[in-house]
């Protein structure tokens, strides 16, 4: 437990750490000896991060198929939605750039909710979500979505025990009328470890260009890892389905967290021209079912 972040955090701060470049925006921690901080390894099935050069070229090739995925889903009028989740510093905000690149912004867009305003604290708690949902020919990408409750929400106490006990029960209803209008829900789930987490906060710390994403939230994460651990768990039980399944994403290791999460996507479809070579499936080393990850 730790008992003052923000006082650990600047304690570090002040020990000799910085931030190398590992190239774009994946920044290494320099210890004061010079060496790279290498919490990644912890629990991950790999023993080496991917290479640049190699993930340089699997993106490319994903992101061609994620173009040819969008030119389908324009002429058909298909409507996707993909939420990304996971713990603060999880690398939701990174993977949701290399799906978006390369596509057109016409019909793909993101979408990242602030704090709900008064008006909005006291409509239907799907409300504010449903506005943002796709037309056809779209794909929406939520940066967060109505599982907030399930989270932060339940674990800071924003939501009452009553709130949080009709979100359980309505979600997957709720889900399950979104998909049989239509709509294909891709619920993807990113896993980073507590050392892991630490790094990349220090990172922000350090960094000026990233302190804009250390929050006070973030920080207090920190000191309720099990609260949040458990929250995860119960909405795995609970809002994994038939229809709208969890797909978690172990993301120590940014490059094949982005890679594995296009390719978990992209494998759930037939499209014209489809590289069934590029796209492959899922690494199982990596990627589950979100509740057949519950107790990792």
């Amino acid at each position: 437990m730790i008992e003052d972040v923000r006082e650990y955090i600047d304690r570090l701060q002040t020990d000799g750490y910085s931030v190398g470049e590992d190239h774009d925006d994946d920044p290494v921690l320099i210890d004061a000896t010079g060496q790279a901080v290498d919490t990644w390894r912890e629990n991950y099935p790999y023993d080496e991060r991917l290479e640049r050069s190699a993930y340089d070229q699997e993106k490319y090739a994903l992101q061609v198929e994620l173009i040819k995925f969008q030119n389908w889903t324009s002429e058909v009028g298909g409507k996707h939605v993909l939420l990304f989740e996971g713990r603060d510093a999880a690398g939701k905000g990174g993977t949701i750039k290399r799906f978006m690149e390369h596509l057109n912004p016409r019909y793909a867009r993101t979408v990242a909710l602030v704090k709900p305003t008064e008006r909005e604290q006291h409509q239907w708690y799907y409300q504010r979500y449903v506005q943002h949902l796709p037309t056809g020919g779209e794909i929406v990408l939520f940066d967060r979505s109505w599982y907030n409750r399930a989270g932060v929400e339940r674990v800071m106490g924003f939501a009452d025990d009553e709130e949080y006990e009709r979100f359980m029960e309505q979600t997957p209803l709720f889900e399950r009328m979104l998909v049989d209008s239509g709509i294909t829900l891709t619920k993807l789930w990113f896993s980073v470890t507590r050392s892991e987490q630490r790094t990349r906060f220090i990172i922000r710390q350090v960094d000026p260009v990233r302190q804009w994403k250390l929050s006070p939230m973030d920080l207090e994460s920190l000191g309720k890892w099990e609260a949040y651990t458990a929250a995860k768990e119960e909405m795995f039980r609970r809002t994994d389905t038939d229809w709208a399944p969890w797909t978690t994403v172990k993301s120590n290791d940014k490059k094949r967290a982005r890679l594995e999460a296009m390719r978990a996507f992209l494998s759930r479809f037939d499209y014209p021209g489809k590289d069934a070579d590029v796209v492959g499936t899922p690494d199982p080393a990596l990627v589950r079912r979100g509740i057949h990850a519950v107790g990792d």
